[in-house]
């Protein structure tokens, strides 16, 4: 068996089962979603290439998978020349990686066209019943229940209700808008759909366990907190009071909904940035440094 196996065998267990636990308990993560996220979507692509290249390493020589290995630990692609004179077990090692890969791809591809059609459907009733406003910049939706949203994507948008704009003050209204502004420029539906996409492929595993639930709560607290660059916290903290009850459509963010009295305490409790990110930092280069011994034995020997 080609030895150079067991370099994605390690990168995939480590972003597939290790630290995912370790991510969700870690007290840095909600301290710092931005920096989480990051770990969430980079264990996520590590986890997909790493799947992708097991079966390549399988049928690949001692000397391919050597090649292979260096390419992946120094980041150096293949160049076109060398692409052109691949022999036939290259070809089949390329074919089976990119069909492994196709497997989340072709699930995220489906979850982003699906959210995309009800987004659309969505957006030609607000076009019918809501109006533009534009001092708000934001479109009105007649219902007495406080509920503000957005539409991410291409038909992005934020909506609003007449009971929010009644029950809101303008800070607190202008919180609310901040936060749903931030999820559209961020492109939130994004890590969503992600998410949903290896929860779908393989639900059992850690990383989609974990990150299903992890990820569209980080992502909530990130919007908070740049939200927060243009509000007050007692503004964001009693407009997401306000707004706990309203309900969104599906495939859309909204200010309020379940978790908004995690957020409104986490808002109200202020905490400095810089150790929470030291801590991340140096979870990530533990577990980095992990894996780094076994990638260093395996593509230590000789060609």
């Amino acid at each position: 068996m080609n030895h150079h196996l067991l370099v994605p065998l390690g990168f995939a267990l480590l972003t597939g089962f290790l630290v995912p636990p370790l991510v969700v308990r870690a007290r840095w993560a909600q301290q710092a979603p931005r920096l989480a996220l990051a770990v969430w979507a980079g264990c996520g692509t590590v986890f997909a290439g790493a799947t992708s290249l097991v079966p390549a390493q399988l049928v690949l020589t001692d000397d391919g998978g050597h090649r292979l290995a260096d390419m992946l630990l120094t980041l150096r692609p293949p160049t076109p020349h060398q692409l052109l004179h691949l022999d036939d077990r290259e070809r089949f090692a390329a074919f089976l990686a990119l069909l492994v890969l196709s497997v989340p791809t072709a699930a995220f591809l489906r979850r982003l066209a699906r959210a995309r059609r009800t987004r659309t459907k969505h957006a030609e009733v607000l076009r019918l019943v809501g109006r533009y406003d534009p001092a708000l910049r934001a479109t009105v939706l007649d219902d007495e229940r406080p509920a503000v949203y957005c539409l991410p994507g291409r038909s992005r948008r934020v909506v609003v209700s007449s009971g929010a704009v009644h029950a809101l003050t303008p800070a607190q209204l202008a919180a609310a808008l901040a936060h749903e502004r931030a999820h559209i420029a961020g492109r939130h539906h994004l890590l969503v759909a992600a998410a949903e996409a290896f929860a779908a492929v393989a639900p059992r595993l850690p990383l989609a366990r974990h990150g299903g639930t992890a990820v569209p709560l980080l992502l909530e607290m990130a919007a908070d907190d740049r939200a927060l660059r243009r509000c007050t916290r007692d503004a964001l903290a009693t407009a997401l009071y306000a707004l706990a009850s309203g309900r969104a459509p599906r495939s859309a963010f909204a200010a309020g909904g379940p978790s908004a009295a995690l957020r409104m305490r986490r808002i109200l409790t202020p905490h400095g940035a810089g150790h929470p990110v030291l801590r991340g930092l140096l979870s990530i280069a533990a577990a980095v440094l992990a894996v780094a011994p076994l990638a260093i034995a395996c593509c230590s020997f000789p060609r």
